[in-house]
């Protein structure tokens, strides 16, 4: 449960879910991107945008599982139009391919949401030799916006509804300034430290909604770009750290959100008109 929650001009707080955030809503003729889509939040955010009529293409790597996933929500929604595409976010070829792929299908594209994160690997370098966590939950997003703008743009165009980019992110990048940890004492002797690299893809993932924003505007693309914090969820994001997985686990039934309320945020920003032309 959410104890927190505070009614805001929304009208939800941090109880509603993604359900009721998009009650009313008719998505029917949109198409959605969802990275992430076979766990977590992407699966609870997959499941809503198709309840409410959203095309959705599931971005994921692992095919097999995002079937299953597939499967349980046709169950609970026959209606449900959901594909499922190969994405390793971490590898820019495999992003290269999604992106031209997916134009060569020549669907339409109003939402991206870049749902997908890895939190706390060890050091690892992805095959193009980048930090791994840095790779998936930044530059693989970074390079997919960038090949899909123009699908974007030309169906922003000519259908005449406004296009939304959304980065699932977070306030991780300044945590260590917060409670009081310098950057130089959380390098271990080989110069990494796992949470810190998080840390700096969720920057990157702020700072590349607000420059995207800013060139929208710029530009009149009718198209926004935003960020989000969907708050503390326990998800398998913390599969790599069994510290933090444990005390997550632990504490996640009494002081977090589940999912249904973690993915209200997303849905939120990806769907209801209350924030049409909201940006940055």
């Amino acid at each position: 449960m959410w104890f927190f929650g505070r009614k805001k001009s929304s009208r939800f707080s941090g109880s509603s879910t993604a359900e009721e955030v998009t009650h009313g809503i008719d998505g029917t003729g949109l198409t959605a991107i969802v990275t992430g889509a076979s766990s977590g939040l992407g699966v609870e955010t997959t499941r809503v945008l198709a309840l409410r009529g959203v095309h959705v293409m599931m971005a994921i790597r692992n095919i097999a599982s995002g079937r299953d996933i597939r499967a349980k929500i046709l169950d609970e929604v026959p209606s449900a139009k959901n594909d499922i595409m190969e994405l390793d976010l971490s590898s820019m070829a495999s992003v290269r391919k999604f992106a031209s792929d997916y134009k060569s299908s020549n669907y339409p594209l109003n939402i991206i949401l870049n749902n997908a994160g890895i939190f706390g690997t060890p050091f690892t370098l992805s095959e193009d030799n980048i930090e791994l966590q840095f790779a998936t939950n930044h530059l693989g997003h970074f390079l997919l916006v960038h090949l899909l703008l123009d699908t974007m743009k030309n169906t922003a165009l000519e259908s005449g509804k406004e296009g939304r980019i959304v980065n699932v992110s977070s306030k991780a990048h300044d945590y260590p300034t917060r409670v009081g940890i310098h950057f130089d004492t959380l390098n271990d002797s080989k110069g990494y430290f796992g949470p810190l690299a998080y840390c700096q893809s969720k920057l990157a993932n702020n700072l590349h909604a607000n420059e995207l924003a800013r060139r929208f505007k710029n530009d009149w693309v009718q198209i926004t770009a935003n960020s989000l914090h969907p708050g503390i969820i326990y998800t398998n994001i913390f599969r790599y750290n069994s510290f933090f997985d444990g005390i997550f686990r632990r504490l996640c039934k009494y002081f977090f959100k589940d999912v249904h309320q973690g993915a209200a945020t997303t849905c939120y920003v990806a769907l209801n008109p209350e924030i049409e032309g909201v940006s940055g």
